[in-house]
């Protein structure tokens, strides 16, 4: 009864933290340390309930999901913008802009996979992260243009999706976060907060399909059928709370900005810092 206890609420800080930029790895590794919840069921079951809040992105992103998918619809966008033809009527998100975002984390990630599991999975590195990301989200709102060139999402350029890619490599450390590194990349791209928190959650689609993915099938031997009702609760979880989380994110982002998130940051850092070492 307890592992399914802690089933549900580390669902519900997955789906509540998953894609507001205060890092659900980060907040998963410290509520772990605190419920016990740890070991390799644990490692599993936290790569399984991300399955949830992918879930949910894809059921508020539907419409455009379906546009990024129709690929002779995309081709045609593709072309036209390549030859500078302008179609105002279109939607200009394509398929490109996806794998343009997703290269150089994919790439980092590929590689230094093995040293980032053994070296920045803890609860001292995922404290760093939530202070070192809060920080970055700071700078990203002094420094993000006052009138912004990119005010939808429809309309970013490849550019500014392969520089959201860039700050994306910084989420590979746990307690960063991938949505408030990828945000604040965007911003300081001159994408505004709404363009940039829509890009990063429909970029976070096939790459956290990727990530959890190989993680499933590394992990696949430490699945048993006695705990599949400990995953369904955390799977539920996470995708309930994941959808409710997702669009009041939306329409916080604009009026309150990345900055009290990141106080927050600072805050749940220091908390950690003294429970867990004090």
């Amino acid at each position: 009864m307890w592992e399914i206890f802690c089933g549900f609420i580390l669902g519900m800080v997955e789906g509540l933290t998953e894609f507001a930029p205060v890092s659900s790895t980060g907040h998963m590794i410290l509520v772990g340390d605190l419920l016990g919840f740890k070991g390799q069921i644990a490692s599993t079951f936290e790569v399984v309930i991300q399955l949830g809040s992918i879930l949910a992105v894809v059921v508020v992103f539907r419409k455009r999901i379906l546009q990024i998918l129709n690929l002779p619809k995309q081709w045609e966008l593709i072309r036209d913008q390549w030859h500078g033809v302008k179609r105002d009527r279109e939607p200009h998100l394509n398929l490109l802009h996806i794998l343009v975002g997703m290269i150089p984390a994919s790439i980092l990630g590929a590689l230094f996979s093995h040293f980032i599991k053994e070296n920045l999975f803890s609860t001292a590195t995922v404290i760093v992260g939530l202070v070192a990301g809060g920080i970055l989200m700071i700078v990203a709102e002094a420094f993000r243009k006052a009138r912004p060139t990119t005010t939808h999402v429809d309309y970013i350029t490849y550019k500014q999706a392969f520089t959201v890619g860039l700050f994306q490599c910084l989420a590979l450390w746990p307690g960063f976060s991938r949505s408030g590194s990828t945000i604040s990349g965007g911003l300081l791209a001159g994408m505004n907060h709404k363009a940039a928190s829509e890009y990063t959650f429909i970029l976070a689609i096939p790459m956290m399909v990727a990530a959890t993915g190989k993680d499933l099938l590394d992990n696949m031997g430490a699945l048993h059928a006695s705990d599949l009702p400990l995953f369904i609760v955390g799977f539920l979880s996470a995708f309930g709370f994941a959808l409710l989380a997702i669009r009041f994110f939306l329409n916080l982002i604009s009026k309150f900005k990345l900055t009290p998130f990141a106080y927050y940051r600072f805050v749940v850092a220091i908390i950690f810092a003294l429970v867990l070492y004090v």
